[in-house]
């Protein structure tokens, strides 16, 4: 994917509902683009609409497009945007934006090229972004593009492990199913696995670091049973902003018909500044039923803490 783009054509209206219309230049304010009657306090500030979706849509409808008739705010080059992700970044030395929504419903009852000749580009591969660093616009500039690389810590603990009694599998089988997933979704990850003993005073220092360095999932592997060296559970919960109490429950629940004892596991999982943090059992085959529910719920989750939530 290509590492920029170039904005071709800057588009407000001053009324929703009505095309936009290209300016010379334009603030980028906190809200959206000034003087746009999109512009507000919410995820979708920004829109953005590729040249090449457009050029795309005028061949396959005959008809030609002019900028902003999409009601696009920033009609670009450079790259199909539909293939970004949320959290992904386009930035210069000025501004810089954040991508929170990736197409939209589409009514078909205030869009006129959609009454016109029956379907509309935006809905499919219009992008949607919120401004972190606000300055001016004006066309011909360049953006650049920062792909979101999510960054995973996996932490493994165990006296024997760590002294080398036997080796270490949950670690590397929690790492490689989050990266079967991100990879499955198309999404740059970074893991970084360490191996501790049961130390807790290490996994609280660990905790902290990945806190202040915002790193966006954190996996523990062992200590939440119920010995005597089992505290995972309670280092965690002493630091987290919010506890998801409903993923564990419902985890112990779904294998306790087979396996009562897995109701014995005291797993948890909460929010730490802007990371999430899940603590699994010190079992491989305790990893191989967790994960895949906590998979399931991820990027929600993630999304949710960076207050994207897709509606509207």
């Amino acid at each position: 994917m290509n590492e920029k783009i170039t904005i071709v054509s800057l588009n407000i209206s001053e009324k929703i509902g009505t095309v936009k219309h290209s300016v010379d230049s334009v603030g980028l304010t906190l809200f959206g683009l000034a003087g746009d009657a999109h512009s507000g306090p919410w995820n979708r500030q920004v829109s953005l609409l590729g040249k090449e979706s457009i050029e795309k849509f005028e061949k396959e409808t005959g008809r030609n497009i002019k900028f902003g008739e999409f009601a696009e705010n920033i009609t670009t080059q450079g790259m199909e945007l539909w293939k970004v992700n949320p959290l992904d970044r386009f930035s210069n030395n000025e501004i810089e934006m954040e991508v929170t929504q990736i197409g939209k419903e589409c009514h078909g009852t205030s869009c006129t090229i959609f009454k016109e000749v029956g379907k509309c580009v935006m809905p499919k591969e219009g992008i949607f972004c919120r401004v972190i660093k606000p300055g001016r616009l004006s066309p011909g500039m360049d953006l650049k593009y920062h792909p979101k690389i999510f960054k995973v810590l996996v932490i493994t603990l165990s006296d024997r492990a760590s002294s080398g009694v036997y080796e270490d599998k949950s670690g590397p089988r929690i790492q490689q199913l989050t990266e079967d997933y991100f990879s499955g979704n198309h999404l740059p990850l970074s893991v970084n696995s360490l191996l501790i003993p049961d130390d807790p005073d290490m996994l609280k220092a660990l905790l902290l670091k990945a806190r202040e360095e915002s790193v966006d999932f954190i996996f523990t592997t062992g200590g939440t049973g119920i010995g005597p060296r089992d505290f995972t559970p309670e280092v965690i919960k002493s630091l987290l902003d919010k506890e998801i109490p409903g993923i564990m429950e419902m985890i112990r629940v779904k294998f306790a018909t087979g396996k009562p004892a897995s109701l014995l596991s005291r797993s948890i999982a909460g929010t730490l500044g802007d990371s999430l943090v899940y603590a699994l059992p010190g079992s491989v085959n305790a990893v191989n039923e967790y994960m895949p529910e906590i998979c399931k719920t991820l990027l929600h989750a993630k999304f949710m803490i960076h207050n994207i939530d897709f509606h509207g």
